[in-house]
């Protein structure tokens, strides 16, 4: 009985023998792979979680700046979030905030390079179409009006698409375009929802302002 075990034994440690010599490199390399990948992940969640921690500090820094007026602070502070943490979201609301300050203050072309940067790296759609949407009036305010147009046809997410709309229509009645600019009234006011009560009467005002009923399509459409 012992040795008829013994013999079992023998061939399952011989069976396994075989495999492995036959799968065991194929099975350390895949072992290796699994670990150093989930090594990797655990590593870049670590670095991430750093960044923002990191980046929160350094948005702080600047939020106190911006509220005591100090520029210099503000753009020394912006400097060092964009070559560090130019793409956590931290370093888009620290932009967002510090142009506001900079334009404030007269310092137009410090205020649309921090614009600029969030628009070209901010994380989230959102904020790169409020720096658009910014960057387009700080152009428009210096009659720079084919800048602020380019800066406007760029793509921008369904919930923006009026406001910039409207924000070329600006440019373009400017410019002395009055059809083309109520065309693009007629598209932010069609593309606001009547909740946006204040702003879509604003536009439609605009658009009274041109001699065009904004409702116009609408009560065609009801009477017909």
């Amino acid at each position: 009985m012992a040795t008829h075990l013994d013999l079992e034994e023998q061939e399952q440690l011989d069976a396994l023998k075989h495999f492995w010599n036959k799968w065991g490199n194929l099975i350390t390399w895949v072992l290796i792979a699994v670990l150093g990948a989930y090594a990797a992940w655990n590593g870049w969640q670590y670095w991430q979680r750093r960044q923002a921690a990191m980046a929160a500090v350094l948005y702080d820094e600047i939020d106190r700046a911006a509220k005591a007026g100090d520029t210099t602070r503000v753009e020394r502070a912006l400097v060092d979030m964009k070559d560090k943490y130019g793409g956590t979201t931290y370093a888009a609301y620290a932009g967002l905030q510090g142009a506001k300050l900079l334009a404030d203050k007269g310092k137009l072309t410090e205020a649309k390079a921090a614009l600029a940067a969030v628009a070209d790296k901010a994380p989230d759609d959102g904020l790169r179409a409020v720096a658009r949407l910014r960057l387009a009036s700080v152009q428009t305010g210096e009659k720079a009006y084919d800048e602020a147009l380019k800066t406007l046809s760029a793509s921008f997410p369904a919930q923006y698409t009026a406001l910039a709309a409207d924000r070329r229509g600006d440019v373009l009645l400017l410019q002395g375009k009055r059809s083309e600019a109520a065309t693009e009234f007629g598209k932010a006011y069609q593309g606001l929802a009547a909740e946006s009560g204040d702003y879509r009467r604003l536009v439609g005002m605009k658009l009274n302002a041109l001699g065009i009923d904004p409702d116009a399509g609408a009560k065609a459409g009801v009477t017909s």
